[in-house]
C-alpha cells in the first residue's frame, strides 16, 4: 500500500515507498539526500558515471546527463527523480546545463516518471540576475518542457562541510585575519543548512500538494555576506579585518578567491557574479507543506565545523592504521 502522502501515481518502491533516482549522488547535496531517502523508507538509485566507485546509500546505476541513453535506462522503472546536477566549474556552463535539462526532461517521459524534483537558486526574477542565476531558472523551465511536473526548490548559500559556498567562507576566514573585500560582501542573503535542504527535498517528495510548484527555502535569518563572514570568526574566536574596495571588479575577486581558497576561478566568478544579487525568501509557503524549524546561522556553522573536524580525525586514524598495517608486514 502506498501511503497517502506519496505523490499520486508515483511507481512504488520497497515497503510502499517511492523509487527515486538520485542525480549527482555521490556530490555535497545528493549524497546525503540519498541516505535521507532510504532512511525515510524509499528506494534509492543514486546515478554516477563511475558505478563501480559508488559507496553511498541505494544501488548505484550508470548515467551521464551528456548521454541521453543512459539516462533513459537510469530512469526505467522510476517513479520520482532528483535533478541535482549543473556545471557550475565551466566556462560553457549554460549551453552545457541546458542540453542537459533537455536531454534529462526527454528521458523522464519516455521512462513515465511521475515527479522530477529541482534544486535551484534564489533570486527575484525581476532583478538583472547573474548567468548562473539565469541558467537555474532555464532549467527550471526545461526540465518541464516534456510534461512531467517539476517541484522547484529555489535556495541561497547552503552550509554545510564539503559545499562550495561554505568552503570559500570557511576559508576566507581561516586563511585572512584581514581581508580586502568588494561590495557584493553587503549583499543580503539567506542561508540554509545543507540538512534542512535535505529535509524539505524529501518532504516535498511526500506531498501531493508540492506537484508542480517552485517554493523557496531559507533559514530563519537574513544576513549579509560580511555578516556571515564575521559570526563564522566569532564562532572560532577569530578576528577579522575587513576593508571595502567598492571598485574590486569581479574578475579580480574570482583570482584573489582562487589565491586564498581551493575554489578555482571559473567557479569563484560564477559564485560572485550571483553574489550581487539579494538571495532572499520572500514566499515561506515551504514552511506549510513541510512544517519545521530550520537551523540559525551559528548551529548550522557549528554542524559543518564538527562534521570537518570528524572527518579529519577519521582520515588520520584511517592513515595511523594504514602506517601500522605496513610496519606488521616489515
Amino acid at each position: 500500500m502506498v501511503p497517502d502522502r506519496v505523490a499520486p501515481g508515483a511507481r512504488p518502491g520497497k515497503a510502499g515507498g517511492v523509487r527515486v533516482l538520485v542525480t549527482g549522488a555521490s556530490g555535497f547535496v545528493g549524497g546525503r539526500l540519498a541516505t535521507a531517502l532510504e532512511e525515510a523508507g524509499h528506494e534509492v538509485r543514486g546515478m554516477t558515471r563511475r558505478p563501480e566507485r559508488y559507496d553511498g546509500a541505494g544501488t548505484p546505476v550508470a548515467g551521464d546527463v551528456g548521454d541521453e541513453a543512459s539516462l533513459r535506462e537510469a530512469l526505467e522503472g522510476c517513479g520520482a527523480a532528483y535533478y541535482l546536477v549543473h556545471s557550475l566549474g565551466d566556462e560553457d556552463f549554460e549551453r552545457k546545463d541546458a542540453d542537459a535539462a533537455r536531454a534529462f526532461a526527454r528521458a523522464a517521459a519516455a521512462a513515465g516518471v511521475r515527479r522530477i524534483v529541482y534544486l535551484g537558486g534564489l533570486g527575484r526574477d525581476g532583478d538583472r540576475l547573474s548567468r548562473h542565476l539565469r541558467s537555474r531558472r532555464e532549467v527550471e523551465r526545461l526540465l518541464g518542457e516534456t510534461g512531467v511536473p517539476v517541484t522547484v526548490l529555489r535556495a541561497g548559500i547552503v552550509v554545510g562541510h564539503g559545499g562550495v559556498s561554505w568552503e570559500m567562507t570557511r576559508q576566507l576566514v581561516a586563511h585572512l585575519p584581514a581581508m580586502v573585500t568588494p561590495r557584493w560582501v553587503n549583499t543580503r542573503t539567506q542561508p540554509i543548512a545543507v540538512a534542512d535542504v535535505v529535509r524539505y527535498l524529501v518532504g516535498v517528495l511526500e506531498a501531493p500538494e508540492a506537484e508542480g510548484r517552485v517554493f523557496e527555502v531559507g533559514g530563519p535569518e537574513v544576513l549579509t555576506y560580511l555578516q556571515m563572514l564575521t559570526r563564522v570568526a566569532d564562532i572560532q574566536n577569530r578576528h577579522l579585518f575587513v576593508v571595502p574596495v567598492p571598485l574590486l571588479s569581479p574578475q579580480l575577486s574570482s583570482r584573489w578567491l582562487s589565491l586564498v581558497t581551493d575554489v578555482d576561478i571559473t567557479t569563484g566568478r560564477s559564485l560572485i557574479d550571483s553574489m550581487t544579487n539579494e538571495v532572499v525568501v520572500t514566499d515561506d509557503a515551504i514552511r506549510r507543506v513541510v512544517p519545521f524549524d530550520p537551523m540559525d546561522y551559528d548551529q548550522m556553522v557549528l554542524t559543518a565545523l564538527l562534521e570537518r573536524a570528524r572527518e579529519r580525525r577519521r582520515a588520520a586514524g584511517e592513515r595511523r592504521g594504514g602506517w601500522l598495517a605496513r610496519g606488521a608486514r616489515r
